[in-house]
């Protein structure tokens, strides 16, 4: 768990900085010049706040007496640019950070194999690809031994074909690695597909901090992710391919068929329902070429933004229906409301 809390003031901008980053990736989301790079110095140590405290797993990095030095603090950083020794080869970057650290060598092996770097240890960082930098800037960090590791940005120097390249190992680092990430960005997309954890900031100041899921399904913080965004992540699990290749999940509130995708039974999932896909039926419709029907309650009500529960008891899940004010009112739809919701399209991300 890293905690922080801190106030520093420049010209022009005052940060009040508060929030808690549980395991997973914790996305710190907001506009350009928010502070959410100038946090992330202060966590590393790059930075002295005016006031506060920082403690990652306890143990404090900076409060009133204490400001532990960048290099004590355990916290490997990958900014937007790789940042790499250009006189060194890829092998000889790596191994800087790590290079008087017992079982280094061992560590050095499974980070270049789980980075796919081996091919790539003899070169010179002026030799790579956008994509390959920033792979080989992960692997140093991995390698300095860090307790946290703080992200930058690290796409954004980078074109779409890069990013595409990319993104399946920052994927790959957060489900093997299990490493706490602080992953700063403004890209709705990349937090969508990282983010467990999402912290928003506007103005130098956190606006809300809480689970990916319950943001996106909230009518009052969805659009701050973007107008379009608003909608829900919900779990689900392969339960079985049906005879005409549509794959039957399970979620909390019932089955849903998807596409024919090669996905394995009991493979988790999580699913991507945008408001704008819902429909909302207050009876049970009929011939319809919608394939996925799910009674939900309305749980709140926020001008054309309808939150539904899911499912029931503890398991239950949240998701969103963009309706128009004309249609609330004709549905009468306030909290306790039972209707149906009619998904037309759903997007499948790796859970």
């Amino acid at each position: 768990m890293l905690e922080v809390a801190f106030r520093h003031d420049f010209p022009g901008l005052s940060l009040d900085v508060a929030f808690q980053a549980p395991g997973g990736v914790t996305a710190l989301f907001g506009p350009s010049g928010c502070g959410k790079s100038t946090a992330i110095n202060a966590i590393a140590g790059l930075l002295r706040p005016d006031q506060g405290r920082i403690a990652l797993d306890g143990r404090v990095l900076f409060d009133g007496r204490t400001n532990l030095s960048p290099q004590a603090r355990r916290i490997g950083c990958v900014f937007q640019d790789a940042r790499l020794f250009p006189h060194m080869t890829v092998a000889a970057n790596l191994r800087y950070p790590s290079r008087w650290r017992r079982g280094a060598a061992r560590d050095f092996d499974r980070i270049t194999g789980m980075l796919a770097l081996e091919p790539l240890l003899h070169r010179r960082p002026g030799t790579l690809s956008g994509g390959e930098r920033q792979r080989v800037a992960i692997g140093r960090a991995l390698l300095s031994d860090p307790a946290l590791l703080v992200m930058d940005e690290p796409l954004a120097a980078l074109d779409e074909a890069r990013k595409a390249e990319i993104m399946p190992w920052l994927e790959r680092l957060r489900d093997e690695i299990r490493l706490p990430i602080l992953y700063v960005s403004h890209s709705v997309p990349e937090v969508l597909r990282l983010a467990t954890t999402v912290v928003l900031m506007r103005q130098g100041r956190v606006v809300h901090s809480g689970p990916l899921a319950a943001i996106l399904a909230d009518p009052e913080l969805a659009p701050q992710l973007g107008a379009r965004e608003a909608g829900a992540l919900i779990r689900a699990t392969v339960e079985a391919r049906e005879p005409d290749g549509m794959v039957r999940v399970a979620t909390a509130g019932g089955p849903m068929l998807l596409p024919g995708l090669d996905l394995a039974p009991g493979q988790a999932l999580r699913l991507r329902i945008l408001a704008h896909e819902v429909i909302l039926a207050r009876e049970a419709p009929r011939g319809l070429s919608a394939l996925n029907l799910l009674p939900v309650t309305v749980t709140c009500v926020e001008g054309g933004l309808v939150q539904l529960a899911l499912g029931q008891g503890a398991q239950h899940e949240r998701m969103l229906a963009q309706v128009t004010l004309r249609s609330v009112k004709a549905l009468e739809l306030q909290p306790g409301t039972a209707c149906h919701a009619i998904v037309k399209s759903v997007s499948v991300l790796p859970s």
